[in-house]
């Protein structure tokens, strides 16, 4: 008889980046609401702000769905790059970027063609170390929407929702025991998450216990990293 186990790769999973996916609480609604009123902003720009795994990208993607937005490599951005594409442009990561010149010809190119600039970064403009004075007065004046830290009902969704993304399943006694006892921060969470996949990569049922969860802890101290 053939053997009808199941054989458990250990593939890459894809996240659910629908704006129906996404979790609103306290923290990032004012964020939600920004990207949810587009195109009705009251100028060409929006940073969009928050720690490591907040949902910038996610936000991002659902902005891209809706304006049709091009993707702006930092790491190869050049005077030639905001010429072309689409009137609407996304600049992640925006805080790194090695030539301010080069952001600064981007925004002058999206304002003068019409069109819509979002910038992610960690931290707001006023953080980050400008030195060109042009492109320091222009991004004073961009409305930033920032993403806060989770409190405990929004980290229990996350893990939730994070666990679903792997096909992990748990039951509801397993999230409560975890909120206490790991990192609080949305970077913390996509790692515990991981090294929960880890764990049960070899199981049949793919589900999360409590003794699964301790032993991840244990392994890897608080958030499981």
């Amino acid at each position: 008889m053939a053997d009808r186990r199941q054989l458990v790769l250990d593939l890459p999973h894809r996240p659910a980046l629908g704006r129906e996916d996404f979790l609103v609480a306290p923290c990032n609604a004012g964020a939600v609401r920004w990207i949810d009123n587009w195109p009705e902003w009251p100028g060409s720009a929006l940073v969009l702000c928050g720690p490591a795994g907040c949902g910038k990208t996610h936000l991002a993607a659902v902005w891209r769905s809706r304006s049709g937005g091009l993707p702006v490599d930092a790491a190869s951005l050049s005077d030639a790059a905001p010429e072309t594409g689409a009137p609407h442009r996304l600049l992640e990561d925006a805080s790194g970027i090695g030539d301010e010149s080069v952001l600064l010809h981007l925004y002058n190119r999206t304002v003068e063609c019409g069109g819509t600039l979002l910038l992610t970064a960690e931290t707001p403009p006023s953080h980050w170390d400008i030195r060109l004075p042009d492109l320091a007065s222009r991004l004073r004046a961009v409305p930033v929407a920032e993403i806060g830290l989770p409190d405990d009902m929004l980290i229990g969704a996350v893990l939730v929702k994070l666990l679903a993304d792997r096909q992990l399943r748990t039951a509801p006694d397993v999230i409560a025991y975890l909120i206490p006892r790991i990192e609080r921060s949305f970077a913390g969470l996509r790692a515990l998450v991981a090294r929960l996949d880890s764990a049960t990569l070899l199981s049949r049922r793919r589900t999360v216990t409590v003794p699964v969860a301790r032993s991840v802890i244990a392994d890897g101290g608080p958030g499981g990293g």
